[in-house]
Parts: structure tokens; sequence; C-alpha cells
């Protein structure tokens, strides 16, 4: 009988909100976390510390961030990243508030879609017997997104490695509606992981599954895509009607 994953253990037991309360709820909540994290290192994402939300701002010193929540504490973010569970461990009894990212083009890409286009595309995806394997999803709203982990691309040579400018840097995804293709140099937040008036990211396809060939998703994602920017520009060209 194949061994359970812990992610999988620790979503049959997860309690149900609203049950419990006090210490004891959120001493759950904090293992149920470590649990999550300590999951995603056990897949092969690095991890390092991010910053959270706090108040109505973020919890880094810059006055005005332009994206709370959602970037490293550290300027050495790459070199930081780890699997170890011990030092994932470390970071989390510091700072227990804190978001996590996982740094992409080591051991995994992300393929990064608007919400909509993603949702449409997973249903397919799977309707069609394809393994999508981890899938991550940050809200369904304008500016939810939906993260799909992949191997990462492997060239015959140093030199054809690329830096993930296909559509725009990780904090300024609000201005890119397409597709991203998250390699190295990239980073992506990992679950779960609390974003300023949004929903959480979470965990849509755990961790433990197998980590897919990109290519194998990606005429559905970038198809999906597609439909929702002709889209998304149809409604905006019906509620906003150009005047001569």
């Amino acid at each position: 009988m194949e061994r359970e994953s812990r992610f999988s253990q620790w979503l049959r037991r997860r309690p149900r909100s609203g049950t419990g309360g006090g210490k004891g709820t959120d001493a759950v909540d904090a293992a149920g976390r470590e649990d999550l994290l300590l999951a995603a290192a056990a897949a092969g994402f690095p991890l390092a510390q991010a910053a959270y939300p706090h108040g109505y701002g973020c919890s880094c010193d810059r006055i005005g961030c332009p994206t709370p929540g959602r970037h490293p504490v550290s300027f050495a973010w790459q070199t930081q990243a780890s699997t170890d569970a011990e030092q994932v461990g470390r970071w989390l009894r510091a700072h227990p508030q804190a978001n996590f990212i996982t740094a992409t083009g080591i051991n995994h890409d992300v393929l990064d879609v608007p919400s909509e286009a993603g949702l449409s595309a997973l249903e397919r995806l799977e309707s069609e017997g394809i393994d999508v394997g981890p899938v991550a999803g940050s809200g369904d709203g304008p500016q939810g997104r939906v993260l799909f982990f992949t191997a990462t691309r492997t060239p015959d040579d140093e030199d054809e490695w690329w830096p993930c400018q296909l559509d725009c840097h990780p904090e300024t995804m609000d201005e890119h509606p397409g597709l991203r293709w998250h390699c190295r140099g990239s980073y992506v937040l990992v679950p779960p992981a609390q974003l300023p008036s949004e929903d959480p990211v979470t965990w849509l396809r755990g961790p433990e599954r197998p980590l897919p060939d990109p290519l194998t998703l990606l005429e559905a994602l970038t198809d999906a895509c597609a439909r929702y920017v002709t889209e998304d520009t149809e409604r905006e060209s019906a509620a906003w009607p150009l005047r001569r």
C-alpha cells in the first residue's frame, strides 16, 4: 500500500472553519501551515521568507510598498532558498506570520495565468486525462492567478538560459493579464500565503504530485489566456464605448 503523503494527512485532519476556537485552533492552524510548507520543501521547492500583510500595508519597512506580502524579505533570496526542513522550521519559529516564496528555475518552473483562464484550462486538461501536477490559486477575481508547477527546463548549454521576462517581473503581475513562465531568476508565493484584501494563496492540487513537462500544459494554457484576454477586452469595450 502506498504511503500517504503529509499533505494528504493534513487535509484529512484539518479542522473545519468555525469549530473549536481560541489558542487550540491557532495551534492547529500553525501546525497545519507548517505541514504544508514542509510538504512543499519535501517536494523539492526551494523556499525563502517573504513579507506578509501588516495592517493596511506590508511587514517590510518600505514606505508605500507597491506589492505588500508578495516579495522576499532579503535581496539574497536566490541563495537563501532552501528545501531543508530544519531551516524552514527555524524561519517559521522566528517569523510565524511570514509568507514564503519558492525560487523557480532550480528544481521547478511555474506557468502563471489569470484565474479565469487557469481554472478553465485546469478543467480541460483533467478532462483529457493529463496529469497537471501541483496547482496553486490566489482568488478568482480579476486579480486572481493560477500557478501550474512544472518540471524546469534543462538546457544543453548554460548560455541557453533565459531570465523570467516572458511578460513581466513577479511583482507586476496585475499589469500583465497573459501567461508568464517563471524560470531562473524568478519566484512565486507558495501556499499557504496571505495577501491584503484578497483571498489567500492555496493549493488546488497538492505539492506531492509529480511535476509535469511544461509543454504538456502549454497549449491549453495559451488557448485559455487568449480567450480570457479577448473576452476581457470585449467587456471593457462594452462598458466604455469609444466615441469619435
